[in-house]
This record gives C-alpha cells, sequence and structure tokens, in this order.
C-alpha cells in the first residue's frame, strides 16, 4: 500500500511538473512574440505599414520558425495569436505552423513570421481552428515601410498579409500549402482544459498577466498606426 502511495506521488509531482514546464514554455513563447512585434515596429524603412495594422482583424506571430530542405522543402513552428473583440484584444490563443513545400530550394533557416488578418473570412479560418495556406486561406507578402501607400498593389481578395524576416532583413517567402493549427497542449497549460482557441480569440477567455507585454505591443502598433493617420 505505502508503495501504490509513493507510486502515485511521484506520478503526481511528474505531471505537475511537466504543467509548470510546459506553461512556461507558453510564456516564453508570449515574451519573444512580443520583442518581435515591437522590433519590427521600430524600423521606419522596414516596418509593417501603418495602415496595414489599423485595419488587422488579428495579428499572429512565430519566433523562429524554421523552414529548410533540399528540392523538399518543411516548416516547423509555434506562435501566438490574437484578434479585435468588442471591447479590444483577445487573450492570446497558441498556434502551430508546419506542413511541406515543392521547389528550387536548399538549406535551412529560421525565420521569425507575423501574419496579418485582413479580413473577416481570414478571421473565421484562424477560428476554425485549422486551415491550409493558399488551399483554405489565400496569403501574399505584405509590404513594409512606414511610408508604404495603402494603394500598394495587394490583391484585394488576400486574406492573410505576411512579414518574415531573417538576421533583421525582410524576406519574401511564400508558405503555400502549410497548415495553421491549434496549439491545444500549450494553450491548456496556460488556461486549462476545456478552453478552446475559438473561445479565446472570441474574448471568452480571461488574459493572463504574462500575455500582457504581447498584447501591449500589439495594442502600441495599431495605437500608433491610428494616431499617424489622425495626423494626415
Amino acid at each position: 500500500m505505502k508503495r501504490l502511495i509513493l507510486l502515485l506521488a511521484i506520478l503526481s509531482l511528474g505531471t505537475s511538473c511537466w504543467a509548470g514546464s510546459k506553461r512556461q514554455d507558453a510564456v516564453n513563447r508570449l515574451d519573444k512574440a512580443a520583442a518581435i512585434l515591437n522590433e519590427i515596429m521600430r524600423a521606419p524603412d522596414q516596418r509593417i505599414p501603418d495602415w496595414t495594422m489599423k485595419g488587422a482583424k488579428c495579428v499572429a506571430v512565430i519566433p523562429h520558425l524554421v523552414k529548410g530542405g533540399f528540392v523538399f522543402g518543411a516548416e516547423e513552428g509555434k506562435g501566438v495569436a490574437t484578434c479585435r473583440t468588442a471591447t479590444g484584444w483577445s487573450a492570446p490563443a497558441f498556434i502551430e505552423m508546419g506542413g511541406g513545400s515543392w521547389g528550387t530550394q536548399i538549406g535551412v533557416e529560421a525565420v521569425d513570421l507575423v501574419m496579418i488578418f485582413k479580413s473577416d473570412k481570414g478571421m473565421q479560418k484562424l477560428l476554425s481552428s485549422k486551415f491550409e495556406i493558399g488551399r483554405d486561406a489565400s496569403l501574399a507578402v505584405g509590404p513594409v515601410g512606414r511610408l508604404s501607400s495603402e494603394n500598394t498593389d495587394v490583391k484585394l481578395n488576400t486574406m492573410i498579409l505576411a512579414y518574415s524576416r531573417a538576421k533583421g532583413a525582410f524576406l519574401g517567402m511564400t508558405f503555400d500549402g502549410a497548415v495553421v493549427r491549434a496549439d491545444n497542449g500549450s494553450g491548456h497549460a496556460m488556461y486549462g482544459r476545456g478552453v478552446t482557441t475559438r473561445g479565446t480569440l472570441l474574448g471568452r477567455v480571461a488574459t493572463p498577466a504574462s500575455a500582457q507585454p504581447f498584447l501591449d505591443a500589439v495594442r502600441g502598433a495599431k495605437a500608433h498606426a491610428v494616431d499617424l493617420s489622425a495626423r494626415r
């Protein structure tokens, strides 16, 4: 009996440690996403245009997305996303991105990826917890620069604008075939079981203190865009 109790205690301790580690990983991801967005918006000539941030329905950041291959390619990464609600930006939801591609390519590269969801249709794709870029949602490489015009030649029907950088430089990369899906493990570690990606992005989940730096980065980027727009 004592051995059984000891075994249960060890298993319980192991589960608790695993959950704590998983939650810390989620917090670290939020901090990295906040830092990336702040760094991008501080670069005048390479930043996401203000009109893009002003009209964003949702913002997703995937730090350190690894892309690579030889002829066949693949990308894998984990990130966070938030959507606008009637009361502000939602608590961040945790997402994963992965998939394959085909083409002339060689090598391995780690990039930071920011996706701006422009429309309600794009937002609905994110709320669905799983969608494929190219097939379910159109994506285009977004224009850069503080003075970039809203009339820039960007497809009007594009649901998502993508901004990626490696070693401080933006890259015109495509992500067709990549699948964006909910990272339930990280979401449960942060918010508890029973909380869904959809419910989180719709504003039905309280925002934890650890998520404030990321939401502050999103709010700051959008507020700056609105302020500049008002001055014109």
